[in-house]
């Protein structure tokens, strides 16, 4: 635009359409991102944890990882990073993070722990990496009501499962390619923070199951299952757990009316 078509100050001068934002508001966007980023340094750890051959670690690691994922979003909204900090994409650096942190490092752990048969550990990890490419570059990766339209690549949930439940490594396999293919397939899964309905019910369960997920990992031992050290908070697990799933397939079977 022309300076002399610009609106023009008491003084005469000419004035910018759009000021800049104070610098308090562009330090805290950057804050936001770096917060953003700091989940590529729990993912480093969760692999270090991988080659100290300690998968509970890793896990836990990979706990703090989706804390970070869990509570950058609403900070960026709040800060409004993507007008105060136009020229930095927030989602990129979201996806890029994501991807290693929920695809990577869990492709890994299936791999390196053998949670798979005996000869499919690298066909496996390979499947869900590139299962994961086509969910992180689906424009339409969320619906109109914020539900995720197919499998969103959470494998780090997948592979946290197998290790508290500690099942067998024939069901991983197979629950892995069932997984896979629900990539492409319109079923909705619950994003626990965006969803509308029953959102301080999912907010409870979510923080009661992320208390109970830490609990279990974090007092786990290779002599025993946790259904069997700790019953009572196992079993709580397992029915929120119940809930979400529930809650994915209700909305999955019967679409919320528009208003």
């Amino acid at each position: 635009m022309p300076a002399n078509l610009w609106p023009m100050t008491d003084s005469g001068s000419p004035q910018s359409p759009n000021p800049p934002p104070p610098k308090a508001r562009i330090a805290a966007a950057w804050a936001v991102h770096a917060f953003t980023a700091s989940g590529v340094v729990t993912g480093l750890l969760a692999i270090a944890a991988l080659f100290a051959g300690d998968l509970r670690l890793a896990l836990l690691w990979l706990g703090a990882a989706l804390i970070i994922d869990g509570f950058d979003g609403p900070m960026a909204r709040r800060v409004d990073v993507a007008h105060v900090v136009p020229r930095f994409d927030g989602a990129v650096l979201d996806l890029v993070i994501d991807y290693l942190t929920y695809s990577v490092i869990p492709a890994l752990m299936v791999w390196l722990f053998a949670l798979v048969p005996t000869g499919w550990g690298i066909p496996a990890a390979a499947y869900m990496m590139t299962t994961s490419l086509y969910c992180f570059g689906n424009r339409d990766m969320k619906t109109a009501d914020n539900y995720f339209s197919g499998f969103p690549a959470v494998w780090n949930i997948v592979v946290l499962y197998f290790f508290i439940i500690g099942s067998p490594a024939w069901l991983n396999l197979a629950i892995i390619a069932a997984l896979g293919i629900l990539t492409f397939v319109p079923v909705k899964f619950i994003h626990p923070f965006r969803v509308v309905a029953a959102r301080r019910l999912t907010l409870l369960a979510t923080a009661l199951w992320a208390g109970l997920t830490f609990w279990l990992v974090y007092s786990a031992s290779p002599q025993a299952a946790p259904a069997t050290t700790q019953p009572a908070a196992f079993w709580a697990w397992i029915a929120i757990s119940l809930y979400f799933l529930g809650f994915c397939l209700w909305r999955t079977l019967v679409p919320a009316r528009s208003a």
